[in-house]
């Protein structure tokens, strides 16, 4: 018998090699950054920052630097990267001269900030309309959901402090449109934020919404058509007179503070008034009921609001809270919604736990730190990480079928970004050639058919 030297072959190691590209399913992005016009809208809103006989675009150089992000890059150097593959990337800056327009960005102030954000809104309605059925308004309705994210720093940065957590770090709000169970999300609004600012400060989550509300069409933009959905930190009077006046009512479903009036008000309430709590099925779900509260519980609150509660059996082992009552596990929230049953609604607000999926994807796309010192500098990079998200979500909803729609960006990274290809070139057209042991070769190739079938932009 053979003397055994390893669970794996051994393989020699050397350099030297060419015609292979790495990270070659990384053209799925480029790809939808062409398909969707992103690098034409970028680079006309980026143009007033083009110094006379510049060689690169600003434009291509923030793309790039947000596909670097998509593909798992946390630091403006990680563009080397891209640089190291002309063929599928084109001419890449090198790192002082993307440094010098992100410092160049952040020192305009608002200027660059709304040339980015007016770029990305127009895209976005381009992109819906691409979409088609798979649109996140193909229902009729759109879905924001506001929440906090606590960014963590490892150094002395601008604006850094201590957060609500004991951490150190930001606490920007993240605004993310729901694309329900056939798809992901996408980021409309990303508002840095010191590590300390408070969970429920009804201004920021005002500013966080006007931001999120100006990234949808127009049709979107005021009236029953947008639900703005939160947890307990925009349960407040301030926020909700807010998205009462702009216009007509915009509908919302806000988490709301389960207070003594409340929890008073819930212990009067007849067995025979609570409704079964469903599943999105349809089934019933065991062990949680939902009702509508009145009286005494929506003094000084606006006219239309409704406030319904939920109570729940803990999970064994959980510990009950002084808010809970009779052993159930309570939590509320207000809605201005009428015609719908109370189960419906209480499971359309329960959804917006989805947006912790969106917060996870985001810590993978370049939000676990902020890289970079000055505030402006990293309110920059966090347009770059929405633009990178965006990319994200966009292709996905464009390109992929079944499951592979639902991948976050972990798992596209493994299975389908990191995937390597021969690049070849015949008759002055470069041909990327996927290996056919690969097991997401035939993912890849029909994703991208699916891109190249969709009309040029305009």
């Amino acid at each position: 018998m053979k003397k055994r030297i390893g669970s794996y072959p051994r393989v020699r190691v050397e350099g030297g090699g060419h015609g292979v590209v790495t990270q070659a399913g990384a053209v799925l992005l480029v790809e939808t950054v062409r398909k969707t016009g992103l690098d034409q809208a970028i680079s006309a809103a980026l143009a007033p920052w083009r110094k006379a006989r510049a060689v690169h675009d600003p434009g291509k150089i923030l793309l790039d630097v947000a596909l670097v992000v998509a593909l798992g890059g946390d630091g403006l150097a990680d563009v080397g990267m891209l640089r190291a593959e002309p063929g599928v990337f084109g001419p890449v800056a090198s790192d002082p001269t993307v440094s010098r327009l992100i410092d160049t960005l952040a020192g305009s102030g608002p200027k660059a900030l709304a040339a980015i954000r007016a770029a990305r809104a127009e895209v976005r309605e381009y992109v819906w309309q691409l979409a088609g059925p798979s649109a996140p308004d193909a229902g009729g309705q759109v879905i924001v959901d506001l929440d906090g994210v606590l960014v963590s720093a490892h150094s002395e940065k601008q604006d850094a402090a201590a957060t609500w957590k004991k951490t150190f770090g930001h606490h920007p709000i993240m605004a993310f449109v729901d694309h329900g169970s056939g798809g992901s999300g996408e980021p409309v609004a990303g508002l840095l934020r010191p590590g300390n600012a408070g969970s429920n400060t009804a201004a920021d989550h005002i500013e966080a919404a006007q931001l999120a509300l100006v990234q949808l069409p127009k049709t979107y933009r005021r009236g029953r058509r947008t639900l703005i959905r939160t947890d307990c930190g925009g349960g407040t009077h301030e926020f909700v007179a807010w998205l009462i006046k702009r216009g007509r009512w915009l509908s919302y479903s806000v988490g709301m503070t389960i207070t003594e009036a409340i929890h008073q008000a819930v212990l009067k309430v007849p067995a025979s008034t609570w409704t079964p709590a469903i599943e999105p099925g349809g089934g019933i779900r065991d062990g949680a009921w939902a009702a509508e509260l009145d009286g005494d519980c929506l003094k000084g609150w606006p006219k239309g609001m409704r406030l319904i509660v939920r109570k729940e059996r803990p999970h064994p082992g959980a510990q009950l809270r002084f808010t809970d009552a009779d052993g159930m596990r309570l939590t509320a929230f207000a809605t201005n919604t009428t015609g719908v049953p109370i189960a419906a609604l209480e499971l359309r607000h329960r959804q917006r736990a989805g947006a912790e999926d969106r917060i996870r994807a985001a810590r993978a796309t370049g939000l676990r730190n902020l890289p970079l010192h000055g505030t402006a500098q990293n309110q920059i990079w966090l347009e770059i990480v929405q633009i990178a998200l965006e990319l994200l979500a966009w292709m996905p909803m464009l390109a992929l079928t079944g499951t592979a729609r639902l991948w976050e960006p972990r798992r596209l990274r493994l299975r389908l970004f990191s995937a390597a290809a021969q690049l070849v070139t015949t008759a002055r057209r470069r041909h990327l050639r996927f290996t056919r042991h690969w097991p997401w070769t035939t993912v890849i190739t029909s994703a991208i058919q699916r891109l190249q079938a969709l009309p040029n932009p305009g």
